[in-house]
């Protein structure tokens, strides 16, 4: 364990191939792109929705199918069951997201340019402390949105929460939570860093193999 601990700094200091850096510069465009792109698609079956909702959740801002009306519809049947309305403003992490993307993008650039191990595994550790502290967040909306409901509404509903990702029945109502296409470029960026820094390591390693054979 100690002689692993001791060679870290060795390790980290490891060029990352060509190969590796172009990886890393595919991840910045993947990270600019994902921001246009919706990241999240909650959709509700029922009988009267034959066609069913759909909300989208995109990194600035919430979009609904059928022209945003979908989410007209979404905040009626929650005043029947007591739930808040889903409103922007309550998403104040819309307002900085898209910061914290391009933020990222850059230092995948930064990294790509000092092009080592040491740079590209700062910049995923924090992307992945992002990534897990956003969903996070989302998770607890849901959570929060369907726990604290209105006791004196039309309709009684046991407090629920919201599946992730996934089916629920919910009364009449079947709803699906699935990522979408922005959630997948964010996982291929990850995945392109994690790559790089994998080609760092092993081709420093190569290297020594054929110095030492």
């Amino acid at each position: 364990m100690s002689n692993l601990l001791d060679r870290i700094p060795e390790i980290t200091d490891r060029p990352i191939p060509g190969s590796g850096r172009l990886l890393m510069v595919a991840s910045a465009v993947l990270l600019i792109v994902a921001i246009f792109l919706p990241l999240w698609q909650i959709h509700l079956e029922a009988p009267q929705y034959p066609e069913g909702l759909d909300l989208y959740i995109h990194s600035y801002t919430l979009d609904a199918g059928s022209s945003g009306q979908d989410l007209d519809e979404i905040n009626t049947l929650n005043h029947y069951i007591g739930m808040a309305p889903i409103e922007e403003e309550d998403f104040p992490e819309m307002t900085f997201i898209p910061f914290f993307l391009g933020g990222f993008a850059l230092l995948s650039l930064r990294s790509a340019f000092f092009g080592t191990v040491k740079s590209a595994v700062d910049t995923l550790v924090l992307f992945v402390y992002f990534g897990a502290f956003s969903m996070w967040r989302f998770y607890h909306q849901l959570y929060t949105y369907a726990h604290n409901l209105d006791p004196t509404a039309p309709m009684d509903i046991d407090p629920f929460t919201p599946v992730l990702i996934g089916w629920k029945q919910i009364a009449n109502f079947t709803q699906y939570s699935f990522p979408r296409e922005g959630s997948a470029l964010l996982l291929g960026a990850a995945l392109c860093f994690g790559t790089a820094i994998w080609m760092g390591v092993r081709a420093t390693a190569d290297a020594k193999e054929k110095a030492t054979a």
